[in-house]
């Protein structure tokens, strides 16, 4: 069956990771596995097309694969007679595995190699682009765009990582129980930090990225898929969906940032609330709430609330103070005092920031400056709230929407 441009690059994009992980799992060398299931993802771009996706694509993917990365094995170790004998040489003996693979499952391979990718010997950084090269599918300089960097400075990044997991000598296979809880955390914080730049880029000329935040929920739903009855997977899908249900309206005209206050809440993506609504629910009736459930929560409340004035701030600010238990994040902190100051009033959340004050990691973020605006306005003392308000734009300069928007919040008091 033929099958138009953008219906095999759908499907590419969701056989990749399972067939990278097949050859990882059958013949390890994650780089050299990784060029050649480049390889025959781009010979199915060319070919499908034109003559029909395969009966089995996945099967059809990791044969030309296979191939391919005999071809490089053998290219590195010419002298060797037996293309097997020469993978052996190059693959550490505890990735090695019977050829044949139809005991593993292939949702199996998928969430292994997201636990590869998030090995704790990385960097943040590190786990985010190999994430998003080795499962996204994501090109190099697409990544490199992405993070605004050079198309070198990623390539060297994404190297680094790659030898780093060679070198760690991990085997294929899922963590032992004892570290799959750290493992996985790993994965649910970088999928985090991928929507998070995607929703609100943290520099550039954009408040969003879509196509980062539309990866991140894409990912989360295969390991969703993969551990359905995890609470704290089916919070972070939640998150992300009720979060991004609001982006449609995030933006101004001009590019400029719109307070949640001001949104017009017609524009909210209702498919997505009710999903993120039906999700987190169910996952908080198993009374093991963690901090992605209760960040869905509160989402949730806010997602629900007909109009800026009908949210239920107690309900929310009774979620912030569980979730400050179980998380000592400065922004949970911060969220925490605008809730307060949303029920109690503007001094009481002005009290909380002036204790956040001295956090080095506060002072420097440009949302403690604009929220300490924010109540200050709120408080009547508009001189104040000004001056906070420039001094948020100053700690904004890369992100120029943000910057623009707090100049012009800065100008309303003016007089």
């Amino acid at each position: 069956m033929a099958a138009t441009g953008t219906e095999t690059e759908d499907l590419l994009r969701q056989l990749a990771p399972q067939v990278l992980g097949a050859l990882v799992r059958r013949y390890g060398h994650f780089d050299t596995s990784e060029d050649a299931v480049q390889e025959a993802l781009l010979a199915a771009a060319t070919q499908w097309p034109a003559e029909g996706v395969p009966g089995n694509p996945r099967g059809w993917l990791i044969t030309v694969a296979s191939r391919r990365l005999t071809d490089l094995l053998r290219a590195e170790q010419a002298r060797q007679r037996r293309e097997e004998a020469a993978a052996r040489q190059l693959v550490p003996s505890q990735w090695l595995a019977p050829a044949a693979d139809a005991g593993t499952a292939e949702g199996d391979d998928t969430l292994i190699l997201l636990f590869l990718c998030c090995h704790p010997s990385l960097s943040p950084a590190s786990q985010i682009a190999l994430t998003l090269r080795a499962v996204g599918g994501l090109t190099t300089p697409e990544i490199a765009r992405a993070f605004l960097v050079p198309d070198d400075t990623m390539t060297r990044r994404i190297t680094r990582a790659k030898q780093a997991v060679k070198d760690s000598g991990v085997p294929f296979a899922l963590p032992a129980a004892a570290e799959r809880g750290q493992r996985q955390a790993a994965v649910l914080h970088v999928l985090y930090l991928i929507f998070n730049e995607g929703y609100a880029a943290t520099s550039g000329p954009g408040l969003v990225r879509p196509d980062l935040s539309a990866e991140a929920i894409r990912l989360t739903r295969i390991v969703h898929r993969l551990l359905p009855q995890d609470g704290e997977v089916t919070g972070l899908l939640a998150l992300m969906l009720l979060t991004e249900a609001r982006r449609p309206a995030r933006a101004g005209p001009g590019g400029e940032p719109v307070p949640m206050a001001e949104q017009d809440r017609s524009l909210w993506d209702a498919n997505l609330i009710g999903e993120g609504v039906r999700l987190i629910t169910g996952a908080l009736r198993r009374r093991t709430p963690g901090p992605y459930q209760l960040q869905a929560a509160i989402a949730a409340v806010h997602d629900e609330a007909a109009t800026a004035e009908a949210t239920d701030w107690p309900q929310i600010l009774a979620l912030y103070e569980l979730l400050l238990r179980v998380s000592e994040s400065p922004v949970v902190a911060l969220n925490h005092a605008v809730a307060v100051a949303m029920v109690r009033g503007p001094d009481a959340g002005l009290g909380l920031l002036a204790r956040l004050e001295p956090d080095q990691r506060m002072a420097a973020s440009h949302r403690f400056h604009a929220v300490r605006a924010h109540l200050l306005e709120m408080s009547g003392d508009r001189e104040a709230a000004r001056s906070a308000y420039l001094e948020a734009a100053s700690r904004a300069s890369a992100s120029l929407p943000h910057q623009r928007y707090l100049h012009a919040q800065a100008a309303r008091l003016t007089g």
